[in-house]
């Protein structure tokens, strides 16, 4: 009695090991932002997830595909610009899978394919624009690079969704042009500036002189005024001309002057 106990409680064991070992390759916990693709004797039958999913053992397997955008960083890229100047460009690229089955069907290690294609596209694109395109019209090749990288790998079930590029690193000999011209055209600003001000200056100040020798005494006025703010400074000596209204209370002036310089010197008899 005792020996047919043993052999029930060993079958017993043997059936519960072997239930679970099947129950826990059969169950498969999906996340939320992971979807699972199905294959069942090697074919694919759907898309499983997210939750708590049961599989036949040995007949299906299931693949993991993440959900998640992808953040990756473009290598730095040597560049030859159409304009023929060599510099390095790198960039930032933004991806995610949105058709997990083509994802897992259509290409193999989709990272790594997606990454490669991003590169060959930055250097191609960067390739055709200027160097001052680079510099400058940076948004434009992002939209660039984007749609062709995201034409490219739409088959494979992934979307691009950004294209950022971060840094464009010249030569040092490019740098110190650049430095020249942006120095050259801020001198050309000043100057014009400058010029365009003394313009002004000159047009208000002949719209003054008009209204100056329009009124009468308003040139008289100016002067005291002028005079009065000279006396402010630390100057001892003050020489300001004589107005031209005084002249007409002074009629003799002139011939008091004449006759001075015509009356003979005797001071040497």
């Amino acid at each position: 009695m005792l020996f047919f106990l043993n052999e029930w409680f060993l079958a017993t064991a043997g059936i519960v090991i072997v239930s679970v070992m099947i129950l826990s390759r059969a169950i498969r916990i999906i996340m939320e932002y992971e979807r699972g693709v199905l294959f069942r004797l090697g074919r694919c039958v759907g898309v499983r997830g997210p939750g708590l999913i049961l599989i036949i053992p040995i007949v299906d397997r299931i693949v993991k595909v993440s959900l998640r955008t992808i953040v990756f960083d473009v290598p730095p890229q040597e560049v030859i610009t159409k304009d023929n100047v060599t510099c390095t460009v790198n960039a930032v690229l933004y991806y995610r899978a949105v058709e997990p089955e083509k994802v897992v069907v259509n290409v193999e290690r989709f990272h790594e394919a997606t990454s490669q294609y991003a590169q060959t596209t930055l250097r191609s694109v960067a390739g055709q624009a200027e160097l001052d395109e680079l510099l400058s019209e940076r948004e434009k090749l992002n939209k660039i690079i984007q749609k062709i990288v995201d034409e490219a790998t739409d088959p494979w079930g992934i979307k691009v969704t950004a294209v950022e590029i971060k840094d464009v690193i010249l030569p040092t000999d490019m740098q110190r042009a650049i430095a020249r011209q942006a120095q050259a055209e801020r001198d050309r600003r000043a100057i014009v500036i400058q010029a365009d001000g003394e313009k002004q200056a000159a047009v208000k100040l002949a719209e003054a002189t008009g209204i100056l020798v329009a009124q009468e005494g308003a040139m008289t006025l100016r002067m005291l005024r002028t005079l009065s703010e000279v006396a402010d400074s630390k100057s001892t000596t003050i020489l300001f001309p004589l107005p031209m209204e005084l002249r007409k209370l002074l009629p003799d002036l002139d011939k008091l002057q004449i006759h001075k310089e015509e009356r003979p010197d005797t001071s040497e008899n």
